[in-house]
């Protein structure tokens, strides 16, 4: 096998964390909302088995080296059949959101069995209203969010799919050469300060081995106008909404939300604009802490807005990017043994992990059948007891909160939590708007 063959750093250091901590399932999924009928078996297997099949990354399994001096390797399954990949089962009950979820969060806390391609797609059939669910469940070793979305773009709208493209090169030259070299060595002293310890909180700590899924759904056309009126992003917005959930819960458990209480892992995609259709991870990080001590709405979105803004600058990006690819280029053992050992040792510098993906732009299908709703699951690990993913599909946005069972048993207050402050911001917005408004307003007097 040839060098592209093996696994890149992070692609193994998935497995090494998963490896470490028997109560992890380092899978990354989503679930697809339909309208009915739901199709029978055999009809999802022969639309949708042919297409993730002829995906090469799809028919790999890992392969271990001998003795674990080398990166394991991708290698094609000499007994794959994609129709073994997919499976059904039936929502319990009366087949209401909340126990589809219960359902999804049970399906994603099984690890993908390591002796084929690490991936399963479940049909859920049952749902209220006729409808029924795909959930898609992909390990983080193979794909990221944005691999993961273009899998479901090709799948959903049932065309064949794009060859992978590899990433295009950046401008040839010194001059850009050296201003990408300083900016990230200039990142690494922001990366390695960001990795000072937080105030202690019940957010993190020891994870059990059941999960809990909860969904929050909103207007991604709402989301961007409250950033459009208050000067900043979708990105900063759902953020916002994050930091309010989590201040939330810890006022409800009597702890005093502090300015370095929670730091968010925030990845940020590397991919380029031609290479959406590769597989693997393809990303860096940001490091941000979240004003989770600010009380009120509109100057928890203009700190987040600040914050993210500041760590950006500082080149943390760059750095990340650079690190993993020192760590392709390091000897795979002691790379694996400091996975390893990080993994096991109770990390305090991050408390929860936040990422966004852009999903589908416009609505799709499968067999006829249309998606009416997309959410995101994110996996949880190193202690983190919370984890929120977002992904937009059409003009919706949804946050998938994943949550250690044990570790965070307030049900639905997180979630909760968020939909009122993206309600809170949406009110501000408009007053805002409508000042802006009477200002500009023609003056208009009675006869």
């Amino acid at each position: 096998m040839n060098g592209s063959d093996r696994l890149d750093p992070l692609a193994a250091a998935f497995l090494e964390i998963e490896d470490a901590d028997p109560q992890v399932a380092l899978a990354i999924g989503s679930v697809a909302v339909l309208e009915g009928p739901a199709p029978r078996q055999d009809e999802v297997v022969a639309v949708m088995a042919p297409l993730v099949a002829r995906l090469a990354p799809y028919r790999r399994r890992v392969v271990r080296t001998a003795f674990g001096a080398l990166a394991p390797v991708w290698a094609e399954d000499p007994h794959f059949d994609p129709a073994g990949h997919f499976y059904r089962a039936r929502v319990p009950g009366d087949g209401t959101e909340a126990e589809l979820y219960d359902l999804v969060a049970l399906l994603m806390a099984e690890r993908l069995p390591r002796h084929r391609p690490l991936w399963e797609f479940w049909v859920l059939e049952g749902l209220a209203g006729g409808r029924w669910a795909v959930l898609s469940k992909v390990h983080h070793s193979l794909a990221d969010g944005v691999s993961g979305v273009h899998l479901h773009e090709l799948v959903f709208a049932g065309g064949a799919p794009e060859p992978s493209r590899p990433a295009q090169p950046a401008p040839g030259g010194i001059t850009p050469a050296l201003r990408a070299a300083a900016k990230a060595v200039e990142g690494l002293g922001a990366l390695a300060s960001a990795l000072v310890p937080v105030a202690p909180s019940s957010l993190t700590g020891r994870l059990g081995r059941q999960r809990r899924y909860e969904v929050v759904q909103t207007s991604l056309s709402q989301v961007a106008a409250i950033g459009h009126t208050l000067g900043a992003t979708v990105n900063d917005v759902a953020l916002a909404a994050i930091t309010a959930g989590l201040r939330e819960l810890l006022l409800a458990r009597g702890e005093t939300p502090e300015t370095d209480t929670v730091r968010a892992l925030v990845p940020v995609s590397t991919h380029g604009s031609t290479d959406r259709a590769a597989t693997g991870n393809r990303v860096s990080l940001l490091l941000p802490t979240l004003p989770v001590e600010l009380t009120d709405p509109a100057l928890r979105l203009a700190a987040v807005h600040r914050r993210l803004a500041t760590v950006k600058r500082s080149g943390e990006t760059e750095a990340g990017d650079a690190v993993v690819r020192w760590a392709g280029r390091a000897a795979f053992a002691p790379v694996a043994a400091a996975v390893r050992a990080v993994a096991r040792l109770p990390q305090h510098s991050v408390v929860t992990v936040a990422t966004n993906v852009p999903g589908p732009r416009g609505r799709v299908s499968l067999l006829d059948r249309k998606v009416l709703a997309l959410h995101p699951y994110v996996p949880i690990a190193l202690r983190l007891r919370v984890g929120v993913a977002m992904l937009s599909y059409d003009d919706q946005l949804s946050f998938g909160v994943t949550l250690d069972h044990d570790g965070v048993p307030e049900r639905g207050m997180l979630s909760r939590a968020i939909a009122r402050e993206i309600a809170a911001l949406s009110a501000r917005a408009e007053a805002v708007h409508g000042r802006h408004e009477a200002v500009v307003a023609p003056i208009t007097a009675s006869a």
